[in-house]
């Protein structure tokens, strides 16, 4: 079970989970004891016999009980040495009856006798101060109980908190790990579903089980351990319908942990439904669909509130059904401990449930127990709803946790140093899903220092197969080689830590423009920073006008800056990097052409002793290449330079016609 997993990571923090269980034994304890106190409360209260009285009677009714006894196994001893066969048999038989009766009562008669030394010499002979006695134990009990229960209630956060803390770092970690395809294929909103919504419904779970799932449980054993020592036949009585209660809590646990797991199911899909919903608001706007988004919303939303509307209702049923399961055997106790204390009997239905006659104080403090423990029950029945939340929440974290990558180091990694000789695609296929490839049959060497465009029309493969040189996936069949080596028998952190990347939609982080473009070099001084920003053409704009220089925040995806300042700050961040492969994705489609004129000057001098690879529309960008594939369909159509493409290659021409000619006239 997943939920166990999660149990597991939060139990090895042993020091606080040990305090959690000591300080909730202390509380049921102490619960029990200031339940207990009922019994000395009727008895003094009630009848008016102080301690030094109660524990005389106790000791001259065990005496009498004791000679009763031992005056009927002489009897049975005489009436044995003179039997014979079935009689024999049944004296016999009735002989260790009583020698256990008459055990029972002598150590119980001892134990009144060890303890009436103590109860002379330490408690009151007057039955009001006794009582005044009491009262101030309940008290002090009860204040000692609640410190008791506020360092649980404390370590029980603590070690729910530290286990989700523990599980949100791992499931971070594990998610980075993913390929790029998973977060492209199933989105973002269920991940953010997941680490948010989820999460806090395992927390919420760990600390129903580490909380009120031990503490009410230990109260519920030590008030019935307490009525056990009483009366443990007529407990047992009470407890016959357990059987019917274990099923219906059984049934109950089932559907609500069903019952979560398709809410939030639900909750992803308003996640989702949000996420593009506000990603995409310039163009609701623009298309005047706010009401049809308002719809979408309405659907998904309606959808959880029938799924929290089911929880609702089986979490309505557990208080009651709790309630049922306790008031029953209370009833069946009060009606067969009444029938015995005003009969004075032994025996209910001919079963023997008690040595002796129970008093109207042993019944009643049989009573509260029982009666205590319907607390403990009422406390826990909303845990029930909880932990099967908490289950459901696990499984769904542990889908996305237990996924390995497809792309992984291999176990024996090649030590590679820095890419020095050529990149190769040896007879290269990709799919992302099977039967329907994206590339087939790529062959292609790019030596070290080759700059080298990728052009065709949208949708040929041009990024996937440049997405195959970071290792962002690998391919379905062939190899890809750098300096020799296959990209699979190297680390993925080795392969990376080569390439600067920027890409047409430009992503930057929530900190400071210097943090943005140290990104890929940490521990580059200012100076360094400074540098590659001039190289991005980037130094100018950040000085005069943002309100901070580079200490500005870029914003949320970098949302404060223009679509340009964006791809000059990226472009800055790849050149710090200094990386031996440089990867354009469309780099300077949002910059205008002045800009565009001085980052080509820029990319002239910084792609020399690099293999860069670009994709690109631009005509300025592409007389960069020292070659161009034009690709089409997944394949390679044609290799060359831009004068021997448009001499001999048809669809190069009409792409450059289409594409290009409006740009070089621009220009």
């Amino acid at each position: 079970m997943n939920f166990g997993r999660v149990v597991r990571m939060a139990i090895r923090y042993k020091l606080i989970f040990a305090a959690s269980i000591v300080s909730a034994l202390a509380v049921a304890v102490l619960w029990g004891a200031n339940v207990s106190a009922v019994y000395p409360f009727v008895q003094v209260g009630l009848f008016g016999q102080s301690p030094h009285q109660w524990i005389t009677t106790r000791i001259e009714r065990g005496q009498a009980v004791v000679e009763e006894e031992a005056a009927k196994l002489k009897k049975i001893e005489l009436q044995l040495a003179a039997a014979s066969g079935d009689q024999r048999r049944v004296l016999t038989s009735e002989k260790i009856f009583v020698e256990g009766r008459l055990k029972i009562e002598s150590k119980s008669l001892k134990s009144y006798q060890t303890l009436q030394p103590y109860i002379l010499a330490y408690l009151p002979s007057d039955p009001f101060v006794m009582i005044t006695l009491v009262i101030g134990f309940l008290i002090a009990g009860t204040l000692v109980k609640d410190v008791f229960l506020v360092a649980n209630n404390v370590l029980v956060s603590r070690l729910a908190e530290q286990a989700t803390f523990d599980l949100r770092k791992l499931f971070y970690r594990r998610t980075l790990r993913m390929d790029l395809s998973m977060f492209s294929e199933e989105g973002t909103a269920d991940l953010m579903s997941r680490f948010t919504n989820d999460m806090n419904r395992v927390a919420i779970g760990l600390e129903a089980l580490f909380g009120k799932l031990i503490r009410e449980p230990l109260k519920m054993v030590v008030c019935l351990c307490a009525a056990g020592w009483i009366c443990w036949r007529l407990l047992l009585l009470t407890m016959v319908i357990a059987p019917l209660a274990g099923y219906l809590v059984g049934w109950l646990a089932k559907s609500l942990k069903r019952a979560n797991r398709r809410a939030m199911e639900e909750m992803a899909a308003i996640y989702a439904t949000l996420e593009e919903t506000f990603r995409s608001i310039k163009i609701v706007k623009a298309f005047t669909n706010e009401p049809r988004e308002r719809k979408r919303f309405h659907d998904n939303n309606k959808g959880y509130f029938k799924k929290a509307m089911r929880i609702a209702g089986y979490d309505a049923l557990t208080h009651p059904m709790t309630e049922v399961l306790g008031i029953v055997p209370i009833s069946m106790a009060m009606l067969a401990g009444a029938w015995m204390v005003l009969s004075q009997s032994t025996h209910l239905l001919g079963v023997r449930m008690t040595s002796q006659p129970l008093d109207w104080a042993e019944l009643l403090s049989f009573y509260a127990l029982l009666a205590a423990t319907a607390d403990p029950l009422r406390k826990m029945s909303d845990v029930f709803s909880r932990l099967q939340a908490a289950s459901a929440a696990s499984d769904r974290i542990f889908a996305r946790l237990d996924r390995q990558p497809k792309v992984r180091d291999p176990h024996t990694p090649v030590p590679f140093r820095r890419h020095h000789r050529e990149l190769v695609f040896e007879n290269v296929g990709f799919a992302y899903q099977p039967g329907k490839p994206v590339l087939e049959g790529i062959n292609l060497q790019i030596g070290f220092g080759e700059t080298v465009a990728l052009v065709g029309s949208n949708g040929c493969g041009k990024s996937t197969l440049a997405n195959l040189v970071p290792r962002f996936a690998d391919p379905t069949s062939g190899e890809v080689k750098l300096d020799g080596v296959p990209l699979r028998d190297m680390r993925i952190r080795d392969v990376r830590r080569q390439i600067g990347l920027v890409t047409q939609e430009t992503m930057l982080f929530d900190e400071t423009i210097f943090n943005n473009i140290r990104y890929g070099a940490p521990d580059a001084t200012r100076e360094q920073v400074i540098a590659a920003a001039k190289q991005a053409h980037a130094h100018r704009f950040i000085e005069t006008e943002l309100p901070n220089g580079y200490e500005t925040s870029a914003g949320a995806l970098g949302n404060c800056l223009s679509g340009g300042q964006r791809q000059r700050i990226a472009l800055a961040r790849a050149i710090l990097r200094d990386p031996s492969i440089l990867i354009l994705d469309e780099a300077t489609s949002q910059v205008d052409l002045e800009s565009e004129q001085a980052i080509q000057q820029v990319l002239e001098t910084f792609t020399r002793n690099r293999t860069t690879i670009l994709i690109t529309h631009r005509l300025a960008v592409l007389s960069l290449a020292d070659r161009i594939v034009v690709m089409q369909g997944g394949k390679i159509l044609d290799v060359g330079r831009h004068e021997e493409l448009l001499a001999h290659c048809a669809f190069y021409r009409r792409l450059y016609q289409i594409q290009f000619e409006d740009l070089r006239q621009t220009a």
